[in-house]
C-alpha cells in the first residue's frame, strides 16, 4: 500500500506529523479523524525502488518480534523514553525490513502518534492482538508489563506450532522417501527384470505380473500423473481460499483419526491462551473474542468463537455458546463457566492453556509412537513385496535348471 505523509492538529491545538500506510487519501483522513486529529496536509510519498536479493530483506520472524518485545519491555521498565527505546532497537536490528518498520514507528510516535496507532499502520508485522494489547497497556500505564506478557505469549505460541510441525516432519519424510523409492524401483529396476523374464520363456507368478504392469503404467503415465498431482494441489489451495472450501477442509481435519484430536487440543490451547492474555491485559472481551477468532487458524473454531461473541453481545454468558458449538470439550466449557462466575476468567483461561499445552505434548508423543510402526509395516509390505515378487520367477528358473 502507498505511504502518506501527513500534518494535523490535535484537540489540544498541538501540530502533529507522521506517516501512514493506507490505500487512499480518504482512508488517511478517516483514520486521523478517528484519532481526533484534524488533517492540515496529506501528501503521497514516492515509493522507493527496492532491489530484492535472496537472503536479504527477510520477512519479520516471530523470533525477531519476541526479542524486540522483550527488550522494549526491559528498557521501558528502566525508565527510558519510548522514542529513545525505538531508536536504539531500530539501530541494532539486523533484519532490514524490521529496521525500516521500527524507524517508521519511531517517526510516527515522535510526530505525536500513540504507540498503538503507529503499530496498527504495520499490520503485516504487528497483528491486531499485538496492537490492541499495547493500546490497553498505554491506557492503563502498564506498557512494560503488557509487553512482557506479549513476549511470553509469542514464545508459547511458537513452541506450540513447533510441536505440531515436529510431529508432522517424521511421518511426512518417511512417506516421501518411501514413494520416491517405489517410483525408482518401478522405473529403473523392474524393467531390467522384465527383459530377463521375457527371454526366459517361463510363466510368471501373479505377483510378478502385477508389479510388471505397475512398472509399465508408471513409465507410461508418470509425467501425466505428476501434472495431475500438481493440478490437484493448486486446486486444493484455490478451494481453501474460498469460504466453503476452507470450512470443508477444516472440518475434515478436525475429524481425522489421531491427527484430528491433536488439532482440537491445539485449537483449545491457542484459543484459551490468546483470550486469557487479552483479558488479563485489559482488552474488552468482545474485542478479545474478535481478535481470537481471526487468529484461530481453523474456520470451524473461528465460527464457533464468533457465535460466542454474538451471544455475549446479547447479554448471555461465554460458556453456553461454547458448549453448543461442539468444538470445545465439556471440561473446558465447565472451567470457563467457573471462571466467569468467580470473576477470574483470565486466570482460568491461562490454566486451561497450560493444561492443553501438556496435552499437546502427550498427543504428539502418542501420535509419533503410533505412526512409526505403521510406517515400518507399510515400507516392509510395499518394498519387500515388490522384491519378493520379482525374485519368485528366479527361484522358479533355478528349480527348472536344477531338474
Amino acid at each position: 500500500m502507498p505511504i502518506f505523509a501527513y500534518r494535523g492538529r490535535s484537540q489540544t491545538g498541538l501540530v502533529v506529523a507522521g506517516r501512514m500506510e493506507a490505500k487512499t487519501t480518504e482512508a488517511v483522513v478517516a483514520e486521523l479523524r478517528q484519532q481526533r486529529i484534524f488533517p492540515i496536509s496529506i501528501k503521497a510519498q514516492p515509493k522507493p525502488i527496492e532491489i530484492k536479493i535472496p537472503g536479504f530483506g527477510r520477512r519479520v520472524k516471530e523470533k525477531d518480534l519476541t526479542v524486540f518485545t522483550r527488550q522494549l519491555a526491559t528498557m521501558i521498565d528502566a525508565g527510558l523514553p519510548l522514542v529513545q527505546c525505538l531508536d536504539t532497537l531500530a539501530s541494532q536490528q539486523p533484519n532490514k525490513q524490521f529496521k525500516k518498520t521500527l524507524t517508521g514507528i519511531r517517526e510516527d510516535v515522535e510526530g505525536g502518534s500513540t504507540f498503538a496507532a503507529a503499530l496498527k499502520r504495520h499490520p503485516t508485522v504487528f497483528n491486531s492482538l499485538y496492537a490492541n494489547m499495547v493500546e490497553a497497556g498505554e491506557a492503563g500505564g502498564l506498557l512494560d508489563t503488557i509487553l512482557s506478557r506479549l513476549a511470553t505469549y509469542i514464545e508459547k505460541a511458537m513452541n506450540l506450532r513447533r510441536k505440531v510441525k515436529g510431529a508432522l516432519i517424521y511421518p511426512s519424510t518417511i512417506v516421501t522417501v518411501a514413494i520416491a523409492v517405489v517410483i525408482f524401483l518401478l522405473v529403473f529396476v523392474i524393467p531390467v527384470f522384465v527383459k530377463l523374464f521375457e527371454g526366459a520363456g517361463v510363466e510368471l507368478p501373479l505377483p510378478t505380473r502385477i508389479v510388471m504392469e505397475l512398472s509399465r503404467l508408471i513409465q507410461t503415465y508418470l509425467l501425466a500423473g505428476l501434472g495431475l498431482l500438481i493440478a490437484g494441489i493448486v486446486g486444493i489451495r484455490f478451494s481453501y481460499r474460498t469460504e466453503k472450501g476452507r470450512r470443508a477442509a477444516d472440518t475434515l481435519l478436525l475429524w481425522i483419526p489421531v491427527f484430528g484430536a491433536l488439532l482440537r487440543k491445539v485449537a483449545v490451547a491457542k484459543f484459551t491462551r490468546t483470550l486469557g492474555t487479552l483479558i488479563a491485559s485489559g482488552v474488552p472481551i468482545l474485542t478479545g473474542l474478535d481478535i481470537t477468532a481471526k487468529t484461530a487458524g481453523n474456520k470451524v473454531v473461528e465460527e464457533a468463537i464468533m457465535k460466542t461473541r454474538g451471544s455475549i453481545a446479547e447479554g448471555k454468558t461465554i460458556a453456553d455458546p461454547l458448549k453448543t458449538s461442539g468444538v470445545f470439550p465439556p471440561m473446558v466449557v465447565q472451567m470457563i463457566s467457573v471462571g466467569e462466575q468467580t470473576g477470574a476468567l483470565d486466570s482460568m483461561l491461562e490454566k486451561i492453556a497450560d493444561f492443553y499445552d501438556a496435552e499437546v505434548d502427550q498427543a504428539v508423543a502418542n501420535m509419533t509412537a503410533l505412526i512409526e510402526p505403521i510406517l515400518m509395516v507399510f515400507l516392509g509390505v510395499v518394498v519387500g513385496g515388490m522384491i519378493v515378487a520379482m525374485y519368485l520367477p528366479i527361484f522358479k528358473l533355478v528349480t527348472v535348471i536344477g531338474k
